[in-house]
């Protein structure tokens, strides 16, 4: 009898799909630090701290996607990112970048564990 989706380990294979846009994402916002810092106008000590801690929660959640409570905490790691846009309108754009790629691993999981064989 043949896996959900055709997949010899679907659960690897999700877990997958969602580290690599947690990776990604981990990777843009270090990359964001040094622009914040530099270019940004005004007071962005509080941005940049939201950056960087989202960063290190991005790659902490990559090793933690067995547990479905990790996926829900990714999910929080774009609203967090969206309202992050108070205090530099960057973090808004990194998070209307990020929130539909997540949103679509979100979704890959739940239609590979969804399709049962016949």
């Amino acid at each position: 009898m043949s896996s959900p989706a055709g997949l010899k380990n679907p659960g690897a294979a999700v877990r997958g799909v969602g580290a690599a846009g947690l990776v990604v994402e981990g990777v843009v916002l270090l990359l964001a630090l040094l622009p914040l810092a530099k270019l940004g106008h005004g007071d962005t000590t509080a941005a940049i701290w939201v950056c960087a801690v989202l960063a290190v929660v991005c790659f902490l959640l990559c090793g933690l996607l067995k547990h479905s409570w990790a996926w829900i905490a990714g999910l929080v790691v774009q609203v967090v990112l969206l309202a992050g846009g108070f205090l530099h309108w960057s973090l808004l754009a990194l998070g209307i970048v990020f929130g539909p790629a997540w949103l679509y691993a979100l979704y890959v999981r739940r239609s590979v564990y969804s399709n049962k064989p016949d």
